[in-house]
């Protein structure tokens, strides 16, 4: 679980969600007795926008960086446009680091969202770092600051990786790694944004920072307590490992303590490991050798946030399973249990983002605030199979959850808490990794859910 019972900036978002994107209808009978054509599916309330081509990379505005292409194109640092100081946060520590700039074109959403989440996948060699930062245009004109989303690297010796919290002007707000409009009810959306990345390292050095991907996904989601539930389409079962983060309790206090507080992690090492992705023992030397699974220990140290004080950042997970060869990962969400089907039946197991009551999910036998599964396939039946990190070993991570419980608490918005109190749902929330050069069939299934 992710800080499991205290509360938590995700508990404060105003996420949504609707069950809009179900299977494709057949034709049905109008009341005359003709056949007449389906009405017109609604709209996804989620566009997911990035950046990955040479030409995506050429498209932009460069102030010192450069587009590589090759199979994996990419940005770098050509001419630095410049010198700056940073004192990290978390250390005191001033250092002065060259740098350059990359800004995306205005992408304009396809739903005005509430909320944006950006995500990205890099290498940082030792003495380089990046930094993501989003700004938008709302709905009456006027633009957003430039709002930091996130300030980066794969390793920890040169900067401490931060999420930068108190940023807002007053009618939107940056929690985490999230950007929020601060009342939705008001009707204000942000209807386009930019992306800026900046990349830095220690003056005279040759290394760079390399970029790969860039994007990010803005939604707008109907408050809701429940959702339609949807029609079994998929029995299968993907072969995934199976870690807990349970096992974890107590180590690394520098990292939250291991844990509940390692879900994040803990499912994010599972699907890399799915890709084939290994830490050698080299990597793994600095783990007491006491420790089983060293490697959840690891993925807790690359994914952890200085800020947020846990492991449970967003796009930092999805950018640590990029800095595997031959992966990407992005943030989205999905809209119904069917685009879950779609990913599992071309191979692509997803991490999930929930939070519900004990009594409100059958065999779980815990209730949290904000936890992290991964989601491995479905039942004859349509019920989920899991590997579910909260729980008391490696053999037990394995778990079936029934459907229509399941469906509900990922995909509501709203909840009563064990107080009554009405609190906030993911709605929808998940990280999806997969290959670098996708088959033909993971590539539909990734473009049916709004990833590309």
């Amino acid at each position: 679980m992710s800080r499991a019972e205290q509360p938590s900036r995700r508990t404060l978002l105003a996420a949504a969600v609707t069950a809009a994107v179900a299977g494709g209808a057949g034709p049905v009978l109008s009341a005359g007795g003709a056949f007449a054509a389906p009405a017109p599916a609604p709209a996804r309330p989620i566009d997911h926008r990035s950046w990955t081509t040479y030409t995506d990379w050429r498209g932009g505005a460069a102030q010192g960086t450069r587009a590589v292409a090759g199979l994996r194109p990419g940005l770098v640092i050509d001419a630095p446009a410049g010198t700056t100081d940073y004192t990290d946060p978390h250390t005191g520590t001033t250092a002065r680091w060259e740098y350059a700039t990359w800004t995306s074109p205005v992408h304009r959403l396809s739903v005005p969202a509430t909320e944006v989440i950006a995500s990205w996948n890099a290498r940082t060699p030792a003495g380089t770092w990046l930094q993501t930062e989003l700004r938008g245009t709302y709905s009456d004109g006027t633009d957003t600051p430039w709002y930091v989303m996130g300030r980066w690297a794969a390793g920890d010796q040169d900067i401490k990786r931060t999420s930068v919290d108190g940023q807002t002007d007053g009618r939107s707000t940056i929690w985490t790694d999230t950007f929020s409009i601060d009342t939705p009810a008001s009707g204000l959306r942000l209807v386009s944004y930019r992306l800026r990345l900046t990349l830095y390292r220690r003056p005279g050095l040759t290394a760079t920072p390399k970029v790969w991907r860039i994007g990010a996904m803005g939604s707008d989601i109907p408050d809701r307590f429940t959702v339609p539930a949807s029609t079994p389409g998929l029995a299968r079962e993907l072969t995934v490992p199976r870690y807990s983060q349970e096992i974890h309790k107590g180590q690394y206090p520098e990292y939250d303590n291991g844990g509940e507080a390692w879900c994040s992690p803990t499912s994010s090492q599972m699907i890399i490991e799915y890709w084939g992705g290994r830490l050698t023992p080299e990597q793994l030397a600095w783990v007491d050798p006491s420790y089983a699974d060293p490697q959840v220990c690891h993925a807790a140290r690359y994914t952890y946030d200085h800020q947020y004080g846990g492991c449970g950042n967003w796009p930092f997970n999805a950018a640590y399973a990029a800095t595997f060869p031959d992966l990407q990962g992005v943030v989205t969400r999905l809209a119904s249990l069917t685009e879950l089907e779609t990913l599992i039946a071309a191979g692509i197991p997803a991490i999930t983002s929930q939070s519900f009551l004990k009594t409100e999910l059958t065999g779980a036998g815990y209730g949290t605030s904000g936890h992290l599964m991964t989601v491995i396939g479905f039942t004859a039946d349509g019920d989920v199979i899991a590997n579910d990190p909260a729980s008391p070993s490696d053999a037990a991570v394995r778990r079936v959850y029934l459907r229509r419980e399941w469906e509900n608490i990922w995909l509501r918005t709203k909840r009563y808490n064990a107080s009554g109190k009405v609190v906030s749902g993911t709605g929808g929330v998940c990280y999806l990794y997969f290959p670098a050069r996708p088959t033909p069939r993971q590539r539909a299934a990734l473009a049916a859910v709004g990833v590309s």
